[in-house]
């Protein structure tokens, strides 16, 4: 092996040290690794910068935007709710996630689908109120297991199939690609194996990380009053199934309905058109109330507010004792039409307020927490009748008018896609649509009918998640341009002998080991030939030997750069490197059991 070749190799070493062992973020060290083979001479600059402009990353860019379409109308509560339900225990919890996810994993490509459902499953946590840790990596895991069940499933899969295709117009005894399902023979008892040890045994090894500071240690406890609305799909359920009993840093405290107050509301109690809740909770969970379809806010000054629904935000003032309006109730200061601005709850040392908001009579100190165009922190920032202003982050209201829409948009893409990518639009200027073009059209359409703004859209991109996929692309071309990849895959092969089944594991574990250091595509067109020659020399049946490359390239459980679902979920989950060592690795040596002990049944050497 070259000198490029080792020190290649020492930059991989260095990088994969550096986010077992260091906090830094993984874009950082991704970044720092590319550099390094930049600096030394072995990329050039458009080799390095060419991840910037593959198409999978720029794909996961692009589909942020169409999840944020999709969460700001509300539709992410809903696929949640639907999906998930509300399962009991960690094992329930964790299966619940993840068999609906490998489902649709089967039939779209996985990595948009994990970075839709990324904010949906965030939400479903907080509503179980149990850790994103517990849930972001199998999210991550079933959907790269879900993917290998199918020839669509994945991009790995059709890659492989591309280069099987292209093989046999050289060689006649190879078959000319495989069928849709064929796959899933070893594909879907891998899948259910997966599952299966991630909810049973997984659940143990995943990290159970909370802030150092909990959320409901927030001194500021509002009094809230929330309206059914009259369309209100809440109307006729009970207070559990609504959802409204288990929320994080919020309870119901009492319904006002028709002017009979019902105190200490039991679960079963079936809400009403007109119901007004008083809840009491934290500023968190009085944003995480407004998302809800069907509830309003009780003070009718929101909907006189010159700033479209779209554009407002929750902000937080502190009354200065030289606020004209202390002294007076908010109704007789006309809090809304001096500051534009409407009150929707108030904080007083952990006061109850029992007078509805506009009767509430303000004294110097009290939190307000009021709705308002974006530009008001900044413009009272100054003001000397606040002590203190600033914005409540994410906490715009849902535009829950256009969520079948949003929803529509999304299930459109992924129709497009799936039935393209099946040849089921041979002939038809539709046929070449591939995720990133289905993905853009659907972007479009959220921006046009205003699901999601344009500055929403802006903020909603993860930079740092594209910069890790980015220069993860990097390296792994380094990995290949030097020669260090298929030097250390074909030593290794050597090892096997003449053994079939010996041959299949190796093929099998080399493949997973390029897969954990590049990426899954490029590992996959490695090792597609040396399976294909291994075979050849063996004088053995090759598609075991294919089904192992397939399965290996997307079985990048072990490290958060072996898949790009897993650097995703990384930031939001809170993980480090060595949990997924924990859970990969076991999970890695399950799926390759499975793959070698089935492939050579289903298609005998």
């Amino acid at each position: 092996m070259s000198l490029d070749g080792w020190f290649t190799i020492a930059v991989v070493g260095l990088v994969l040290l550096a986010l077992m062992l260091t906090q830094l973020a993984p874009d950082v060290i991704l970044v720092a690794g590319l550099t390094a083979l930049l600096l030394w001479g072995i990329l050039s600059p458009d080799e390095a910068l060419a991840g910037l402009s593959n198409e999978g990353m720029v794909t996961v860019g692009v589909l942020f935007i169409v999840g944020a379409g999709v969460r700001e109308t509300g539709s992410v509560d809903w696929i949640a709710h639907r999906l998930f339900g509300r399962p009991q225990g960690k094992t329930n919890v964790v299966a619940r996630l993840m068999l609906p996810v490998a489902g649709l994993s089967a039939f779209m490509n996985n990595t948009p689908l994990v970075a839709m459902l990324i904010p949906a499953v965030a939400d479903w946590a907080k509503q179980l109120r149990i850790p994103v840790s517990r849930v972001m990596m199998p999210l991550s895991f079933a959907a790269i297991l879900g993917g290998t069940c199918t020839l669509i499933g994945t991009s790995t899969n059709l890659v492989v199939n591309g280069l099987l295709i292209r093989a046999a117009d050289k060689q006649p005894d190879l078959p000319h690609g495989l069928s849709m399902f064929e796959i899933t023979w070893v594909g879907l008892p891998a899948a259910i194996a997966g599952i299966a040890f991630v909810a049973f045994v997984g659940t143990r090894l995943l990290p159970d990380r909370r802030p150092a500071i909990s959320r409901q240690d927030d001194p500021r406890e509002y009094t809230v009053e929330m309206l059914v609305a009259a369309d209100s799909p809440l109307v006729g359920k009970t207070i559990e199934d609504a959802g409204l009993r288990h929320l994080e840093g919020v309870y119901l405290a009492e319904i006002d309905r028709d002017g009979t107050v019902l105190p200490a509301v039991s679960p079963q109690e079936r809400l009403r058109d007109g119901d007004r809740l008083i809840f009491v909770g934290i500023v968190d969970s009085v944003v995480e109330l407004r998302k809800i379809r069907g509830l309003v806010p009780a003070t009718d000054q929101v909907f006189k507010l010159s700033a479209p629904g779209g554009e407002r935000t929750l902000v937080e003032a502190v009354v200065s004792d030289t606020c004209p309006i202390a002294g007076r109730t908010i109704r007789e200061g006309r809090f809304r039409t001096t500051y534009n601005a409407a009150v929707i709850a108030v904080a007083r040392n952990g006061e109850r307020l029992r007078q509805k908001i506009g009767d509430i009579v303000l004294r110097a100190g009290d939190t307000l927490l009021l709705e308002s165009h974006p530009s008001f922190a900044v413009q009272q920032r100054n003001n000397r009748d606040f002590f203190l202003v600033s914005a409540v982050e994410d906490s715009t209201p849902p535009r829950h008018e256009r969520a079948l829409l949003s929803l529509g948009i999304l299930l459109g893409m992924v129709a497009l896609v799936t039935v393209a990518q099946s040849g089921g639009l041979a002939g038809t200027p539709l046929a070449n649509t591939t995720m990133l073009k289905a993905s853009l059209a659907a972007a479009g359409l959220m921006l046009v009918t205003r699901c999601v703004s344009v500055s929403t859209a802006r903020k909603s991109i993860d930079w740092s998640v594209l910069l890790a996929i980015a220069a993860s692309f990097g390296i792994g071309a380094a990995l290949e341009k030097t020669g260090a990849a298929n030097g250390m895959a074909e030593g290794m092969i050597r090892l096997a002998g003449g053994n079939p089944w010996a041959s299949l594991a190796v093929v099998y574990a080399v493949t997973l080991i390029v897969t954990e250091l590049i990426t899954n595509n490029a590992a996959a067109a490695l090792m597609f030939p040396l399976a294909l020659a291994t075979s050849r020399d063996l004088s053995v049946n090759p598609l075991p030997f294919i089904i192992a490359v397939m399965m290996a390239a997307s079985a990048g459980f072990a490290t958060p750069i072996g898949y790009q679902t897993n650097l995703m979920v990384y930031g939001p989950g809170g993980y480090r490197f060595s949990d997924y060592v924990k859970v990969g690795v076991p999970l890695d040596i399950l799926i390759g059991i499975v793959t070698v002990g089935l492939a050579p049944l289903v298609w005998p050497f």
